[in-house]
């Protein structure tokens, strides 16, 4: 099948310091932050595996941990761990996500894998380079890029992606939780309402 080509990367290198450090293992409803995400790979039938530095705090996981180097602290780092991996898996591509990122879904994620090339998900007109379909052969140039110390963004923006629009992401739930991040407690407060409100 086609999405069997792509693996679900879930980065978790990052300090996560605006929520107290520990993001990963961070409660929401119940599991840990970073158990989302993977939720949602399952729920697609996509392998997954977390990406995270060597110092990176984990709850007990399932699945593989891919570690990247402690230095240097950037997010391209995760995605190239990850591409490495997935092509000595002989995979085609990636589909990166945030640990903080609980909304983004199963049917989502499948979707995103049946396509070809570089793609990324736009929000209020801002690329959102973590939903995002990486393709193995673009492991070079972002190598480059993360020398030359540009962001995660541009680098991806530099492949020239397939833009998913609102409306298109709008066909799997609503866009602003699709793509929404938990970047401190007050987000972290906003996650576990709408949690609640989704089970009610």
């Amino acid at each position: 099948m086609a999405h069997q080509r792509a693996i679900v990367a879930v980065l978790a290198g990052g300090r996560g310091q605006r929520l107290g450090g520990g993001k990963p293992a961070t409660s929401l409803g119940g599991r840990p932050l970073v158990c989302h995400p993977l939720q949602a790979a399952a729920d697609a039938g996509l392998e997954s595996v977390v990406v995270a530095k060597p110092s990176t705090r984990l709850p007990r996981l399932k699945v593989t941990v891919v570690r990247e180097s402690e230095e240097p602290r950037h997010p391209l780092c995760g995605v190239l761990a990850a591409l490495r991996f997935a092509s000595a898996r002989g995979r085609v591509a990636v589909l990166t996500l945030g640990c903080d990122m609980p909304f983004v879904t199963g049917r989502l994620l499948a979707w995103l894998a049946s396509l070809d090339g570089p793609v990324m998900a736009e929000l209020d007109g801002v690329a959102q380079p973590l939903l995002a379909r990486v393709p193995v052969n673009g492991m070079a140039q972002l190598e480059e890029a993360l020398a030359e110390r540009h962001s995660l963004r541009s680098a991806l923006e530099a492949l020239q992606p397939g833009i998913v629009s609102e409306d298109e992401l709008g066909r799997f739930g609503n866009p602003q939780r699709l793509c929404f991040n938990v970047n401190d407690r007050a987000d972290l407060r906003t996650a576990a309402a709408w949690l609640v409100l989704s089970k009610g």
